[in-house]
């Protein structure tokens, strides 16, 4: 196994944009982050039902989709590049490629995350303040210490983690990387919108408890968590539950097909 995370981590960082999309994670996702709490004010002749945790969490929800490409070029690369056979030739064991290959996103995706993550907390903590969101109307500055605050951001780390597997498996499903990338990202970007066109409020409801995005990003609420479809934990188990689920046929297709 060692031999395997050896190989897939040479492989990972020789290739061609990997580093970028890396800082692309934590810069864009901080950034977006940063422009979110830049734009939110809180007027002082108005009351303000603003999660500011979660306002300064939204850069993930971009950085999600830098993730996914990521993740699916891990693997599509060596198919389109025909280096999958000498993988193979080097470890026969199909399982064992494949969870190689699941450590080192998983590990590359949460350095990337936390610094994400971080920046994204740290501008809110900076910014909100001159923006009307003080202790003294009731919202306490942004700090890790807070106990909501830093299951926000561990989830929202947690998160992107699992959106990479959930992309790695699914790209082991499809092989093609236009493919399975317009797929994951139809799965984190087309699913809540149409959630939000069903009108009916009881189906709204349970799809929001059990679709990927929607369940997951739970995990970033501080206010108001018992009104939410779905608790933050359970959550994003949810989405740990899609997760496993592609990674475990995206192994049963690697298994069953041919390189």
């Amino acid at each position: 196994m060692s031999e395997a995370l050896h190989a897939e981590w040479t492989k990972l960082r020789t290739l061609s944009g990997t580093r970028w999309l890396l800082v692309a994670i934590a810069v864009l996702t901080a950034a977006v982050s940063t422009a979110a709490v830049a734009a939110t004010h809180c007027p002082a002749s108005m009351s303000c039902p603003v999660d500011t945790t979660k306002l300064s969490l939204t850069g993930v929800e971009f950085g999600q989709a830098i993730v996914a490409i990521l993740a699916v070029l891990a693997i599509s690369s060596e198919y389109s590049c025909g280096m999958i056979r000498t993988t193979l030739s080097a470890v026969p064991r199909r399982p064992v490629v494949l969870a190689a290959k699941a450590a080192v996103i998983t590990a590359l995706v949460l350095t990337a995350a936390l610094a994400a993550v971080a920046g994204s907390v740290l501008a809110g903590r900076l910014i909100l303040p001159g923006h009307g969101f003080t202790s003294a109307r009731g919202f306490a500055a942004l700090s890790l210490a807070d106990g909501p605050t830093l299951r926000a951001a561990a989830g929202s780390v947690l998160y992107l983690a699992l959106i990479g597997v959930l992309s790695l498996g699914v790209a082991m499903i499809l092989r093609d990387s236009a493919v399975a990338i317009g797929t994951v990202l139809g799965i984190l970007y087309l699913f809540p919108i149409i959630i939000g066109l069903i009108g009916n409020q009881l189906w709204e409801h349970r799809l929001q408890r059990w679709t990927p995005v929607s369940a997951g990003l739970a995990i970033q609420a501080t206010k108001n968590v018992r009104s939410l479809p779905i608790s933050p934990w359970s959550g994003l188990g949810v989405l740990a539950i899609w997760a496993g689920a592609a990674l475990l046929a995206g192994g049963m297709a690697f298994r069953l097909r041919d390189a």
